[in-house]
């Protein structure tokens, strides 16, 4: 794993809990603790209802790829993506919440789908992408 990927999840790891449980109070000081458990659950429930609805039409999707012969490239990048959304989705807070919301709907998902779909472009056809003969 890359120095740099290593950096980018302590940050990520470190920073984002303080940022939602200090949003989770101030919001719970706002509204009353229990509306603000309220929408925690709420978001996990639906959350859940969603990934897993989302995530058979993909499968689903996937299965039709197949079986007219084409690579289900897009679909596998939705996959992706909606299991991404997903774990936001059953993690406490109202940010990751709503990143997690934004990967369900296949409008939304194109906010995360096109910046992916040029990183691994990049990745793998880019400058770095090296061919080995064994």
């Amino acid at each position: 794993m890359r120095k740099r990927t290593v950096f980018y999840l302590f940050l990520i790891f470190t920073l984002v809990p303080p940022i939602e449980l200090s949003l989770l109070i101030k919001v719970g000081s706002l509204i009353e603790l229990w509306r603000t458990v309220a929408i925690i659950l709420i978001t996990g429930l639906g959350g859940a209802y969603l990934a897993k609805a989302q995530g058979f039409s993909t499968i689903d999707a996937i299965k039709l790829d197949i079986a007219k012969g084409r690579f289900p490239a897009e679909r596998l990048l939705d996959g992706a993506i909606i299991l991404f959304g997903a774990a936001l989705l059953i993690t406490p807070g109202l940010i990751t919440d709503l990143i997690g919301i934004l990967c369900m709907f296949p409008t939304s998902r194109k906010l995360f789908k096109t910046p992916l779909k040029k990183y691994l472009k990049n990745k793998f056809f880019g400058e770095d992408f090296i061919i080995k003969n064994s």
